[in-house]
C-alpha cells in the first residue's frame, strides 16, 4: 500500500517510516522540507496521488494559543480535502490523551478542534490518542524551571515512549478504520513530580523538583487523572527506566 506519512520527518513519522517500510509499504515522508505543505496546500495533491491511507504526525511550529489552533484547522481541513480528492482509504491522526479534558489550554483545545474536524470529514479515520512520550521530560522540566527548583503537579502521568507510539501506530495501519478512538500509553503510572525527578536524577542536573499541585503544566491547572487513560488503552512496552538507561548508554 502506498502511505502518506504527513509531518514525517519529525521524531514519530521517521520512526514509523522505517517500521513501514519493512513491512514492504511504499511511504512518503509529507512535510514542508520534502515539498509537502498542508497549510499552503503546495504539494499536497501531487503526495496523496494513489495513497491508500495517511497518517497524520505533524505538529504545529508555534505553540501560541492563536497560532497552534489556526495551524491544525487549516491543515486538517486542506488535508481532509486533498484527501476526498484522491480516494484515500483511511486517515489516521495523532492526538493527546486527555486532550478534551484540559480546556484551560491552548494546545490542548487545538487538538480537540482537529479532531472534531476528523470526526466530521468524508474519510473513514482512527484517532490515537497518546500520553506524553518520555522523550519530553526534559522539555517538561524546563518549562516548568523557576530559577533552580522545577515547581510540577502530582497529577499522574503514565509516558509512553516514541517507539511504542511508533509501533502502536503501525499496527493501526494494519487494521480496518475504528471510526473512533484509541488510547494508547506507556506501561507506568506515576506523578508528575517523579518522572521529573527521576529524568534529572539520572542526568545528574541539581535542580530541585518541588511538589506544587497548582503548578501549571504548560499554562494549564492540572486535575489528578487528566493526562492518563480513563479507560481500554493499548500499552506500550519500555519503562522509565529503560528509557533512561537507553538515553545514558546513547550518550556516553
Amino acid at each position: 500500500m502506498k502511505i502518506v506519512i504527513i509531518g514525517g520527518t519529525g521524531l514519530i513519522g521517521t520512526k514509523l517510516g522505517a517500521l513501514l517500510q519493512a513491512a514492504g509499504h511504499d511511504v512518503l515522508a509529507a512535510a514542508p522540507s520534502t515539498g509537502v505543505d498542508t497549510i499552503t496546500g503546495a504539494g499536497l495533491a501531487e503526495a496523496l496521488e494513489g495513497a491508500d491511507i495517511v497518517v497524520d504526525v505533524a505538529n504545529s511550529p508555534s505553540f501560541e494559543t492563536e497560532a497552534v489552533l489556526k495551524f491544525f484547522e487549516t491543515s486538517g481541513r486542506n488535508l481532509l480535502a486533498a484527501e476526498a480528492a484522491a480516494g484515500v482509504r483511511h486517515h489516521i491522526v495523532l492526538s493527546i490523551v486527555g486532550c478534551d479534558r484540559i480546556p484551560d489550554g491552548g494546545y490542548m483545545r487545538a487538538k480537540v478542534a482537529q479532531e472534531k474536524l476528523v470526526k466530521a470529514g468524508p474519510i473513514p479515520y482512527t484517532i490515537v490518542r497518546a500520553t506524553q512520550f518520555l522523550e519530553f521530560a526534559g522539555a517538561i522540566a524546563d518549562a516548568a524551571t523557576e530559577g533552580g527548583a522545577v515547581h510540577v503537579p502530582p497529577a499522574l502521568m503514565q509516558p509512553i515512549a516514541a517507539d511504542d507510539v511508533a509501533a502502536a501506530l503501525a499496527r493501526v495501519v494494519a487494521e480496518q478504520p475504528a471510526n473512533a478512538t484509541i488510547d494508547i500509553a506507556g506501561p507506568e503510572r506515576f506523578g508528575q513530580d517523579e518522572l521529573v525527578r527521576r529524568f534529572l536524577t539520572a542526568e545528574n542536573d541539581s535542580r530541585t523538583v518541588v511538589t506544587d499541585p497548582q503548578a501549571p503544566y504548560f499554562g494549564a491547572i492540572m486535575q489528578e487523572t487528566s493526562l492518563v487513560p480513563l479507560g481500554e488503552a493499548r500499552l506500550g512496552t519500555v519503562s522509565l527506566a529503560d528509557y533512561l538507561a537507553a538515553r545514558k548508554t546513547a550518550t556516553a
